[in-house]
């Protein structure tokens, strides 16, 4: 079972993560630290005595927003290491998680935590550490997408996103009522969604046909407008863009 340590400046915080992790049947023993310093003094004595010693720990569940050292740092710290423990980051804010995943996390959780979004944590990181085995996971739901707003999940309708932007090994899809990141590459959802009507159109924008609102040429450059903002068009995709306009118009 994995060993775990939680890491958080704000007792409450910290207490919760802790009683979350110990209710889990895959966690077999995790400890607590306040701050970033005191953690990795506790990593310092896991390394030293190796992957299968009494100090071990397998994976650091990581508050991001810390006095001193805090965990992005903390993170890259760690990446020094010949073996470091997995990393998943469980913060109020979103706003760090691309820099949190190009420092290799297995996951990034938003506070209020959930037991189920932890469970799922917990579970990718027994599976990294091959201590669990793979459990069948349903297939989804073609016609929506899950999204976490406030430690909360929704379901996002495919029809409803105008356009996705590749952020890192993240994706942000836009909507006409706001914006929800997702740990989903954009290549992925390009070849899930291709026969949904969504076509690339550079490497970091994938928009949806039916939301394409105006075609713009001007000295040479190609741009759309879909859902009130204007995106630029690679030379690479402008073509096969037209096309596709012109047909679904003759269609």
């Amino acid at each position: 079972m994995l060993r775990a340590l939680a890491v958080d400046d704000e007792r409450p915080s910290l207490e919760e993560l802790l009683y979350l992790l110990h209710a889990d049947p895959r966690v077999g023993s995790v400890e607590g630290a306040s701050d970033a310093t005191e953690a990795l003094r506790r990593i310092t004595r896991a390394l030293e005595s190796g992957p299968d010693g009494p100090e071990a720990i397998d994976v650091v569940f990581l508050d991001v927003q810390m006095p001193g050292l805090d965990g992005l740092e903390m993170a890259r710290l760690l990446t020094g290491f010949a073996r470091p423990p997995l990393v998943v980051f469980v913060t109020a804010h979103e706003d760090f998680a691309v820099r949190a995943f190009d420092l290799k996390a297995v996951d990034y959780v938003l506070k209020p935590v959930r037991k189920e979004r932890l469970g799922e944590a917990v579970r990718r990181a027994a599976e990294l550490r091959g201590t669990a085995p793979r459990i069948p996971v349903h297939e989804p739901d073609p016609d929506h997408i899950p999204v976490e707003l406030g430690g909360v999940t929704r379901f996002v309708s495919v029809d409803d996103i105008t356009h996705v932007e590749a952020q890192g090994d993240y994706a942000r899809l836009h909507t006409d009522r706001g914006s929800h990141l997702i740990r989903i590459p954009l290549s992925t959802l390009e070849d899930r969604w291709r026969s949904r009507g969504f076509v690339r159109i550079h490497r970091r924008h994938l928009v949806a046909l039916r939301h394409i609102g105006e075609l713009r040429l001007d000295a040479g450059t190609v741009s759309v407008l879909v859902g009130g903002e204007e995106l630029q068009v690679s030379r690479r995709h402008a073509r096969e863009l037209r096309d596709l306009l012109m047909r679904r118009t003759a269609g």
